[in-house]
């Protein structure tokens, strides 16, 4: 059987977790109870003896179908058609209230059509093949602590370690299969019943996307992009996952395959931007809340990202037994990046709480004397080396975007006290603000290059410096920002998309192999700053250019191969989707994000 590529995967999600299926009709992962729990399906980055479950047409093998959203949901409907007639696959988690769920219903279209369903259950990350019980024709699938019980109208049967059914839908009729996963110690959960659960499911997207006050030219990219960024978030913490998967190679058959079913404190400002200027202040505050609680402690071991419910234990696994996407190895699960120093993460958090006050969200008073002591750790360690916002495993250095951060950690505080009351040694900060900008100034401008650099002393560029004027660092009339934007379009670009630094050099900088796509975030940067700097036009030929490079579905994932012309990475992938948002909104209105957070 084969693996689809990552473009001809949909997502479904319950707000906990989430399943990607092809357009065939496979479910090749699904991690329960959580996005980051272990995977029960995972022919994703292995083999279908890892895990997966298929309904499709019997005939002829390997038919891929069309895939969709019903409207503005998150429910996957997939359209077969074979000679003898036409069906649709209809999938869905149902919002989560106890278990999680799946729920798969096959519709007869046209004519008559026969159907198999191949279902592999292997827990632990494909390593594990369960006890499976036929119990009145409910199946039990029982390893350790987990367990599923697969419900269905249709007739089953074990096969080699294997659940396998063959049956016919005509016109007019439908098939039920229900899974659900459940702690194996405790009795399952109750079946629901499907028709009922896919009325429920579709009324609760459409009651959420009336909430989106976004009435833009790009309104429908913008709300899939929204509907996404809901997926990715873990509704009993407010936590934001950067992606639903682990390990999918930023280049085919490459080593940079990371796990990113955690949360970073990194992508937060621009997470709060997208959510609260489209209208979903609940989730903002449940993220605010959410980051409170996460980096609630001693400053210095303040992390770069978290697990869903505040986690700091992220322990990186290589998983041997796997074969990778396309043979990408090593599979991880766990991220060593949770350990790095990476001073911008400061910047990041105390923007974010800056911006929640800004735009209504007013953090408790133990927030503004946790961020009393962040700065006080940024006043201390801002001249510090650190491993930089790529998260590299080489050496630390003097990154120029991190100082720019550190400099925005002692902003922020400074207008807290200015714009808010708030109580602060506003002097002393403001002295140290300024420091921290004659440095930047003074040793991360090249003069020699005209622009800044990625590190103190390099010749080199970095993508993350289109930021110095989204956060108000310099003004986008600056001189320094204008050339540094113009060397970045001129030497960062590959095929009309912008690299995170140049490939060459990534060995250099990250002590990794070179060779990657080019990282989706950076593309709406560079499209932001075009805006500020008055390139409106240009700006939004870019931002054309990257709508074309989404799925069919409107999903997007990480990096972009533009020579193979796919998706790489991990996907959907949060930060990239928050990016199409804001830049959606800075292209069609005059107070977007962008100029907002400039402006702060």
């Amino acid at each position: 059987m084969f693996r689809m590529r990552l473009e001809n995967y949909g997502l479904i999600g319950d707000n906990q977790t989430a399943a990607l299926i092809g357009a065939n009709g496979s479910m090749d992962w699904l991690c329960v109870p959580r996005f980051d729990s272990d995977a029960c399906f995972a022919f994703l980055l292995g083999t279908q003896e890892n895990g997966m479950w298929r309904i499709a047409p019997a005939s002829p093998v390997g038919l891929v179908g069309k895939q969709c959203y019903r409207g503005d949901t998150l429910i996957l409907e997939t359209s077969f058609e074979t000679e003898s007639g036409k069906v649709c696959l209809v999938d869905f988690m149902p919002p989560r209230e106890h278990y999680p769920e799946v729920v798969r219903i096959v519709k007869g279209v046209e004519g008559r059509v026969e159907m198999r369903m191949l279902l592999i259950i292997r827990f632990n990350y494909g390593l594990t093949t369960p006890w499976v019980q036929n119990d009145g024709g409910f199946f039990h699938a029982v390893a350790g602590p987990d367990a599923l019980i697969l419900r269905s109208d249709v007739e089953a049967r074990g096969e080699g370690l294997t659940t396998v059914a063959e049956f016919t839908v005509e016109e007019g009729q439908q098939k039920s299969f229900t899974l659900a996963w459940y702690s194996s110690h405790l009795r399952p959960p109750r079946g629901l019943h499907p028709d009922h659960a896919l009325t429920e499911t579709e009324n609760f997207w459409k009651r959420w996307v009336k909430r989106c006050t976004y009435e833009g030219p790009w309104r429908k990219e913008v709300i899939r992009s929204l509907i996404t960024l809901k997926a990715l978030i873990y509704a009993p913490t407010g936590g934001i996952v950067a992606a639903a998967t682990t390990s999918l190679p930023e280049q085919l058959g490459g080593v940079r395959n990371w796990d990113y079913r955690y949360c970073w404190l990194r992508d937060a400002a621009f997470t709060l931007y997208a959510l609260m200027q489209s209208g979903y202040s609940e989730e903002a505050s449940a993220w605010i809340g959410w980051l409170l609680r996460a980096i609630a402690g001693d400053p210095a071991q303040m992390q770069i990202m978290y697990g869903v419910a505040g986690e700091r234990r992220l322990i990186e696994l290589e998983q041997k037994h796997l074969s990778g996407y396309e043979h990408s190895v090593p599979v991880r699960i766990g991220n060593a990046a949770a350990g790095q120093f990476q001073l911008d993460v400061y910047g990041e958090v105390l923007d974010a709480l800056h911006v929640a006050r800004s735009i209504g969200i007013r953090p408790a008073d133990e927030a503004w004397r946790l961020q009393g002591h962040l700065v006080d750790f940024v006043e201390k360690n801002w001249d510090k080396p650190d491993d930089g916002i790529w998260e590299i495993r080489g050496p630390r250095r003097h990154f120029t975007h991190s100082k720019v951060m550190a400099w925005v950690a002692m902003d922020r505080a400074v207008k807290g006290v200015e714009q808010f009351g708030l109580e602060g040694n506003v002097e002393h900060w403001k002295s140290v603000r300024e420091a921290i900008h004659d440095d930047i100034c003074r040793r991360g401008y090249n003069a020699k290059r005209g622009a800044f650099t990625q590190y103190y002393g390099s010749e080199k560029l970095d993508a993350s410096l289109l930021l110095i004027p989204l956060v108000g660092f310099l003004p986008p009339t600056d001189e320094r920002v204008i050339s540094t934007v113009q060397l970045i379009e001129k030497e960062l670009m590959n095929n009309g998309f912008v690299m995170r630094y140049h490939p060459s050099d990534s060995s250099d900088v990250d002590g990794l192999p070179p060779g990657e796509g080019a990282f989706l975030p950076c593309s709406f940067w560079l499209a932001d700053a075009l805006t500020l700097t008055g390139q409106q036009e240009k700006a939004k030929e870019l931002f054309n250019r990257l709508l074309t490079i989404s799925s069919s579905l409107g999903l997007i994932s990480e990096e972009y191969d533009a020579e193979k012309k796919r998706q790489v990475g991990n996907l959907p992938q949060a930060f990239s989707h928050v990016g199409q948002i804001n830049t959606a909104r800075n292209l069609s209105q005059n107070d977007g994000p962008a100029k907002h957070r400039s402006n702060s």
